[in-house]
């Protein structure tokens, strides 16, 4: 199997890179080996060069307060391109894996959202997101197309590691807290899109849109606090007690791209279709800080 793996230097491609390579015949296309999303004419060569049996499309403009500045920019990536690719995906018959995001969504309620639901993007984000699925889908190309919420590496930064960074400088952090979601490391959504990879090719019509991301939900304060306390109960020297991390609404923090307030999706169809569990999200980001400050994994916590 030919693989061909769009976007190899971000913190997603990077795991894909790993995930993909036992599959078959891997090529990771950076922007300058023709991998530019901005650049179609470019897309549709490397395609029609390398004829792969599977396009992976890690790329994606995720500067989502600058898409508001950015609209053409980020349509062009987001939503154009992916069109770009499943139109040749569709000619040479090759399979294309997209990832998309909660931010398709209009964040209302309280209840996780299924791939049924309706959508309502909030932001000139949350549109192309929404744009490149739909073109995806009307390509006729085979295709899965996987929304995932807050998705974080231990390569490059994060969420966690600037909330680490800030809890050392500071006597006191304020985080958002209305907005719920589930943060979903990058190698997770990596080994699910090989192991969906696998099961297609045996199974073509298990194909289409699946909500992917890690077990349970948290907000950003919570997850905050979550971290600083992990990292406090393994000797890690930080100024910021647990309990100096204030909870304040996103309207306290404006920005200039509106965030849905409930990310939660629903995984139940990506579960029962290829038999998998996945893993709570603290699971993840202990795994990923104790990579990150080198630190083992199941070191008790200071008493």
């Amino acid at each position: 199997m030919k693989l061909l793996l769009l976007g190899p230097d971000g913190q997603l491609g990077w795991e894909l890179r790993r995930a993909l390579a036992p599959l078959g015949e891997l090529t990771a296309a950076s922007r300058a080996q023709g991998g530019d999303l901005a650049q179609p004419d470019g897309l549709v060569r490397l395609v029609r060069r390398l004829q792969p049996d599977v396009i992976v499309n890690a790329a994606a403009y995720t500067a989502v307060d600058k898409a508001e500045s950015e609209a053409a920019l980020a349509r062009s990536i987001n939503a154009e391109a992916p069109g770009v690719l499943a139109r040749e995906a569709a000619a040479c018959g090759a399979w294309l894996l997209h990832y998309s995001s909660d931010y398709v969504f209009d964040g209302s309620g309280d209840q996780p959202r299924d791939e049924t639901s309706a959508t309502g993007p909030l932001s000139v984000y949350g549109q192309t997101k929404l744009d490149g699925e739909t073109l995806i889908r009307d390509s006729g190309c085979r295709h899965l197309i996987l929304r995932t919420s807050w998705v974080y590496a231990a390569r490059g930064g994060n969420f966690a590691r600037t909330m680490l960074r800030l809890a050392a400088e500071r006597d006191r952090l304020t985080v958002v807290d209305d907005q719920i979601g589930a943060p979903t490391g990058a190698d997770l959504l990596a080994d699910l899109s090989a192991h969906l990879l696998r099961q297609v090719q045996h199974r073509p019509e298990h194909g289409g849109t699946y909500n992917a991301c890690a077990a349970g939900a948290t907000s950003w304060c919570h997850y905050a606090r979550h971290v600083v306390e992990w990292a406090r109960g393994r000797g890690v020297a930080l100024r910021v007690p647990v309990d100096g991390i204030a909870a304040i609404p996103s309207s306290a923090y404006p920005v200039p791209a509106r965030r849905p307030l409930n990310s939660r999706l629903d995984t139940r169809k990506l579960r029962e279709t290829f038999s998998l569990s996945l893993p709570a999200w603290q699971d993840g980001v202990e795994r990923m800080l104790a990579e990150a400050l080198n630190l083992p994994l199941n070191l008790p916590a200071a008493t």
